[in-house]
């Protein structure tokens, strides 16, 4: 097997988002993708409150070399792929440094206190700014509005890890993705899942 060069062993990578949004496949996916190629990969997993709706967060820690503790270090993220934005931010305040690469869907979802006027959400133009101020690259991109034209919102996931191949930070492609894919799912659902990646690739070219 060909030996795999990381550009920080381990490369920390979370991704976030809330209930529902399909957080835990994306790091399954990713997950697997990377042991294929002979990484070695530590997940660890967070729950809000409530697992549809509350804030989900999965750390990776992916190594050429040996195993790692769950639980990525305040400050030390690499990546953050972010299935909400406000909780893009939320990880980047704490994970984050200038440093970190950020990618992050636009689409918000709104908790119950902003649903009920208790709170506001930020404007996209200052999570925008917040976001790009505190980290050293920022791709905001539709991935919820484009996986709606495809026929299933929850492919919003797909577009993600789309993107973060298309950034080239980690060593893996549509190719490895396919392979992963077709190993946990049915033909019939492989084509969706493939325009999904390649529309999240695309975004970041």
């Amino acid at each position: 097997m060909e030996e795999i060069t990381l550009p920080q062993d381990p490369y920390n990578v979370i991704i976030t988002g809330v209930g529902g949004q399909g957080n835990v496949l994306a790091s399954k996916v990713l997950g697997n993708i990377l042991v294929r190629k002979g990484l070695d990969v530590t997940v660890g997993e967070t729950f809000g409150a409530t697992q549809r709706g509350g804030s989900v967060m999965s750390h990776l820690r992916i190594s050429a070399a040996t195993s790692w503790s769950p639980q990525i270090p305040r400050g030390m993220a690499h990546i953050i792929v972010a299935l909400e934005p406000i909780e893009a931010l939320r990880v980047l305040s704490v994970y984050g440094n200038p440093e970190t690469l950020v990618i992050s869907n636009d689409r918000p979802v709104h908790p119950v206190g902003v649903i009920c006027g208790e709170v506001d959400y930020p404007e996209q133009v200052d999570l925008r700014r917040w976001l790009t101020t505190f980290s050293r690259a920022v791709y905001i991109i539709p991935a919820t509005d484009e996986a709606v034209k495809l026929g299933a919102p929850i492919l919003g996931n797909i577009i993600l890890l789309g993107a973060l191949a298309g950034i080239h930070a980690l060593p893996f492609d549509r190719t490895d993705f396919s392979e992963v894919m077709s190993s946990m799912m049915s033909a019939g659902k492989m084509g969706a899942n493939m325009k999904a990646f390649d529309l999240g690739t695309q975004m970041v070219s």
